[in-house]
């Protein structure tokens, strides 16, 4: 076992990508917000931090462990994060990352006993993806199926939370929301993400949604996928008559920026820039905070 450097914690939530881990938060939250109207029995605000350590801690054991696994792949794209720079050592960061999920675990205690087995299937999910021995991030397909299955774990985890495991009925305005996030996160940000990443994925074997479709394709996919996702989220507020108006407007920017980092993406004689190509995925992960904030802030 590699000896425990002071900094190796930092380098292992570098590695972790702190605006996944504060996504992650704000998926959480954003469930409890819009959980509330149905809550028959407000969770506190002590109960409510507890799940968001729970929930936080569970994804940075996933996402850490993701890095462990995918150090060949993250080399090849000139990846800058830790493992792949060799600032942290591999058998650390899985160490940390086991330490994390039992936390996340442990961190459960008190809360309502949904949220256990929550938090065990968004581990369970996190192995799945990434350790052997069939890793379904080898495919689009296991890739969407462990982002729909852990998005939805995650506006659950808030849901349960909030209404203290009341076993209620979601509101439509939950419903509506989690089912249009995880579409954006599946739909425009698996392309958006691949399109840095299209060499090393295809040196590893995998059949992404890059590999499959090409650079080219893959950028039509994701814009295309944008718009039609913007048209039914504005029409399914109207007739719901949902408080999502605000959310409806941020997404329309998002297309936009989506849109514009699309083209700006496109390869350029002189060889790939990676920067570049990271653009699509930059206005899409900015787009999904704001979507979460304005939810989140419109409600409470």
């Amino acid at each position: 076992m590699a000896a425990f450097h002071p900094r190796a914690l930092a380098f292992c939530v570098a590695e972790a990508r702190p605006m996944v881990l504060a996504i992650s938060a704000m998926r959480y939250l954003t469930g409890v917000a819009l959980a509330l109207p149905a809550a028959t029995a407000a969770a506190s605000l002590p109960q409510i931090s507890q799940g968001a350590v729970a929930w936080v801690l569970s994804i940075f054991a996933v996402y850490l462990y993701n890095g462990v696994t995918d150090v060949m792949e993250d080399r090849i794209n000139g990846s800058g994060r830790p493992i792949a720079r060799g600032d942290l050592d591999a058998r650390v960061a899985a160490a940390v990352a086991a330490g994390a999920g039992c936390l996340a675990l442990v961190a459960t205690s008190g809360l309502p006993a949904p949220m256990f087995w929550i938090v065990a299937a968004n581990l369970v999910l996190g192995y799945l993806y990434s350790g052997p021995p069939l890793p379904l991030k080898s495919s689009s397909g296991g890739t969407v199926a462990v982002l729909c299955l852990s998005g939805l774990l995650s506006y659950l985890a808030g849901f349960t939370v909030a209404t203290a495991g009341g076993g209620v009925a979601a509101p439509t305005a939950l419903v509506l929301f989690a089912g249009v996030a995880i579409c954006w996160m599946v739909f425009v940000g698996v392309p958006a993400k691949d399109l840095s990443d299209i060499a090393g994925d295809a040196a590893a074997g995998r059949r992404t949604l890059g590999v499959l479709l090409g650079e080219r394709m893959s950028r039509q996919v994701m814009v295309g996928a944008a718009v039609v996702l913007l048209a039914g989220f504005g029409v399914a507020v109207s007739l719901l008559r949902v408080r999502l108006g605000g959310v409806v407007l941020v997404m329309a920017a998002g297309v936009v920026a989506v849109a514009v980092a699309g083209l700006l993406a496109a390869p350029r004689p002189g060889g790939e820039d990676r920067r570049r190509s990271r653009r699509p995925y930059g206005a899409f992960m900015g787009t999904q905070h704001l979507l979460h904030l304005t939810a989140f802030l419109s409600w409470i």
